[in-house]
């Protein structure tokens, strides 16, 4: 897989995150769904997988988010009492994190990069998450190289994307972006070209030195059709977006076609 070219990547809206990123934690905010929805599951599995893993104590292991946005996951993690760092391109976004973690008394050290350019040393950290991110980068492999030199040895290497499909574009690009029916995330917010098949990923995996472990799919808890009705709802307005939260989940499941999780275990050793 190669870097997204220019006329691609100029269409993702990614500037939305310093538009709006002091409101990562407001109720009436679409991506706060990233906490109700999302979070439970991803926490859930990032923990199973550490503690398969890596078996020390939690303060003992260092976990870096890459694309922490204004911290949901990152202080999730850090509530598990692991030594936390985020980092993230955007200021605003940073700036919420930042005041948000202070608030709340949590220790997480966040800095403003891009996962092209991590400002850590080679071999600092035993787990780096990155989740949700991957699929609004332009250089993914530059991406995958430097999650790569600063992992230690036997580091773990968590993450999920969307899987570039039929039915992804159907979901994720037209019912939740472009079709006013259901539509309740923001235009661009995805580009359903840089989504990312599974073969795509794990190729770039062995080609630094990360082992391949797992994937699993990503899927609602409800059926698609009540599903499909919950969009209607708040798409018209009847529903607000902490009311939608409340409604389901995401969890985990056997189908990869939308979205899906998986780790990867950093070796030195050439595979």
């Amino acid at each position: 897989m190669q870097k997204i070219p220019g006329e691609i990547y100029s269409r993702i809206d990614n500037e939305i995150y310093n538009r709006e990123g002091e409101r990562w934690w407001q109720t009436d905010f679409s991506l706060n769904l990233i906490r109700t929805l999302i979070n439970p599951s991803r926490v859930g599995y990032v923990k199973k997988i550490i503690e398969q893993v890596i078996n020390i104590e939690p303060e003992k292991i260092s976990v870096l988010e890459v694309g922490c946005g204004g911290g949901i996951l990152s202080e999730e993690i850090a509530k598990m009492g692991f030594k936390t760092f985020g980092i993230d391109p955007s200021e605003s976004s940073l700036n919420t994190a930042i005041e948000h973690a202070k608030k709340n008394i949590l220790k997480i050290e966040y800095k403003q990069a891009t996962g092209e350019n991590l400002p850590f040393h080679k071999d600092t950290f035993d787990v780096i998450l990155c989740c949700d991110v991957l699929e609004h980068v332009q250089d993914l492999p530059k991406v995958i190289s430097e999650i790569s030199r600063v992992l230690k040895n036997g580091g773990l290497f968590i993450y999920d994307t969307f899987n570039r499909t039929y039915f992804s574009k159907i979901c994720a690009i037209k019912i939740l972006q472009e079709w006013k029916r259901w539509a309740i995330m923001p235009p661009d917010l995805h580009i359903w070209e840089m989504f990312i098949k599974p073969n795509e990923i794990k190729s770039l995996l062995k080609e630094n030195q990360l082992v391949w472990k797992e994937h699993r799919g990503i899927k609602p808890s409800i059926s698609y059709v009540k599903m499909l009705l919950n969009l209607h709802k708040r798409a018209i307005g009847k529903m607000t977006y902490e009311e939608f939260g409340k409604k389901f989940l995401m969890i985990e499941a056997r189908s990869t076609q939308i979205m899906y999780m998986g780790y990867a275990v950093k070796s030195d050793t050439q595979i």
